[in-house]
């Protein structure tokens, strides 16, 4: 007996929305691992270029900054010119830009194709999130997220242990080639799976909106600068930056209002759900960059651990992230997302309260135990925030807000690592925290995992606030 159309069709619809996840995951795996994966050659890069520490830092900030600036603009070009398109350019970008990183003659080739690689990286994390609406059934959205946040953990975790063995077997230049092969094979699966650019009418063009990307470039651009340039000795240069930043937020919202087709509708942020889901997402993941801040301090100054032992306790946390990524969008499909932000949230608070009041007597056990606690709540949180921001959005709108999900992201790692390490390094009331006695170091946790809880709250108050309103669509400007 055969089989009606329909059942074939359904099951070859379904084998087609799997292979197109899986072009999507490793999508994300590529630009994770993009982001990890150079930290640990700079040592290694310094001596080869003949290069100070202060000038091979800039193979991971221009890529960080490339990222920073561009992902909101390359979403919005996404929703415009076609998504699938913009896409497979962005990955051939960033596979094309690893070749150059590998065979950069010198630093600031290195640096200027570690810029193009962020480009692309930008392009594939923008449109990533917002393809999951039009590849994968809405019942099962959250645990498609839930997968994308696991390949994210997974690359943050392989890059420092994948690069250390590819320096040490093949040289530096292997830790920028490694990504071509697994490029061409995200290239080859990104063009025959993701679904098709929808043809838009010639009443529905719109031009796009060059100087408020520019604007916002800059602005975004001086941001990032004062908060990593010096750090742990910011000076006037920062001070500038930030005012630089202020003004350029201020040119930024007066451009908006002036053009026809803006990069970013203001009248989106009247919108309670998609405000309150940005606002927790750069509150979340400031606590999460704490961790990865101070957990190298405490555990080798604090409890004494050898460089061996921090790494493989600092390897916790990128663990349980992994682990918990599919698991979570399971729960969110079958709860809800709105209840399971509460829920990842209630967990963080959870784990920084316990490592802000945990005596250095509970030792590494106590320690890992807190951080598993709270890297498996930022695994809920994650996957349940952007399955809620992303769920019930206009499909010409997916990009733009794909790409501010992900700019509340970075923009949350970035001023986690500045200021919540000023916290640090005030709570520990020492000139060096790199020199403090242990028993300072304790107490420098405690100050800034206590402040850490309290945005937490803050952001637990905003999902509250906002657990009955879903997330309308964006209006036009």
């Amino acid at each position: 007996m055969t089989k009606p159309a329909s059942v074939g069709h359904n099951a070859a619809s379904a084998m087609q929305a799997q292979w197109a996840l899986a072009a999507l995951s490793l999508c994300m795996l590529l630009s994770s691992l993009g982001t990890s994966i150079a930290n640990v050659g700079l040592p290694v890069l310094a001596e080869a270029f003949d290069a100070s520490f202060q000038a091979v830092q800039w193979i991971v900030l221009a890529y960080l900054l490339a990222i920073t600036t561009l992902i909101v603009s390359v979403g919005r070009l996404g929703d415009l010119t076609g998504r699938r398109r913009l896409l497979v350019g962005g990955v051939a970008l960033f596979t094309l830009a690893s070749v150059l990183c590998g065979i950069a003659p010198t630093l600031w080739v290195l640096v200027a194709a570690r810029a193009a690689q962020g480009l692309g990286a930008a392009i594939m994390m923008a449109l990533t999130m917002a393809f999951v609406g039009e590849s994968v059934p809405k019942a099962v959205v959250g645990r498609a997220m839930g997968l994308l946040g696991t390949m994210s953990a997974i690359g943050t975790a392989l890059g420092p242990s994948l690069g250390g063995v590819l320096i040490a077997g093949l040289g530096w230049r292997a830790i920028f080639l490694v990504n071509v092969p697994l490029g061409i094979l995200t290239l080859a699966l990104a063009y025959r799976t993701l679904p098709p650019d929808r043809r838009r009418q010639s009443v529905e063009r719109v031009r796009f909106d060059v100087i408020g990307t520019l604007v916002l470039a800059l602005t975004l651009a001086a941001y990032a600068l004062a908060m990593t340039l010096g750090r742990g000795s910011p000076g006037p240069l920062n001070a500038a930056l930030l005012l630089v930043t202020v003004l350029g937020v201020g040119l930024f919202v007066v451009a908006e209002t002036k053009v026809k087709s803006p990069l970013i509708a203001l009248g989106m942020f009247r919108q309670s759900g998609l405000s309150a889901g940005l606002a927790m997402s750069a509150l979340v993941s400031t606590v999460m960059m704490t961790t990865l801040v101070i957990g190298p301090f405490y555990l080798s100054r604090a409890l004494g651990l050898a460089p061996v032992l921090v790494g493989i306790v600092l390897s916790v946390g990128p663990l349980v992230a992994a682990l918990a990524g599919v698991p979570a969008g399971r729960m969110v499909d079958w709860v809800g997302a709105q209840r399971m932000t509460i829920g990842g949230l209630i967990a963080i608070a959870l784990g920084c309260c316990s490592l802000g009041l945990m005596p250095t007597t509970f030792g590494v056990i106590g320690y890992s135990t807190a951080i598993a606690v709270v890297t498996a709540g930022y695994g809920l949180f994650q996957t349940a925030n952007s399955t809620a921001v992303m769920s019930d959005i206009r499909p010409d709108q997916r990009g733009v807000i794909s790409g501010m999900l992900n700019l509340s992201r970075n923009l949350g790692l970035i001023t986690g690592a500045s200021v919540m390490g000023a916290v640090f390094a005030l709570g520990s009331a020492a000139v060096d925290v790199a020199t403090a006695q242990p028993a300072d170091i304790a107490t420098g946790m405690r100050i800034t995992f206590g402040v850490a809880a309290v945005l937490i709250v803050i952001a637990l108050a905003i999902a509250a606030a906002g657990r009955a309103a879903r997330v309308p669509a964006p209006v036009e400007p």
